[in-house]
């Protein structure tokens, strides 16, 4: 079993910055690939970075340029850096793991872009 936990959100203004962190505890050994995903009102939870215990990374194409996901091995800690925010990247954002035996959830942490 993997456990999650995302902290971070909050409120920013149009253009604004915010990290967000996802620490794992469990069997953290056994992930594969970690990712952030988000989810807006009446859509689709989508993916927005994904990255790999080898070091590699993906972004969705609204993404790129503007986000970046990195890892602290250390602290099990997975980051989403979220840089120039537009009022169409508020969600609740998900930290997402992946091993073996399933997928893995955290609760989920609220962004709001907004003036």
């Amino acid at each position: 079993q993997v456990q999650l936990v995302e902290s971070g959100g909050g409120l920013v203004q149009p253009g604004g910055s915010l990290r967000l962190s996802c620490v794992a505890s469990g069997s953290i050994h056994t992930i594969s690939i970690m990712a952030w995903y988000r989810q807006a009102p009446g859509t689709q939870r989508e993916l927005v970075a994904q990255f790999t215990t080898t070091g590699t990374t993906n972004y969705a194409n609204s993404a790129k340029g503007r986000f970046i996901i990195s890892g602290d091995n250390d602290k099990n800690t997975v980051y989403l850096q979220m840089n120039s925010l537009k009022p169409e990247d508020t969600a609740v954002y998900y930290c997402n793991a992946l091993n073996l035996y399933g997928i893995y959830w955290g609760q989920g942490t609220q962004v709001t872009v907004s003036s």
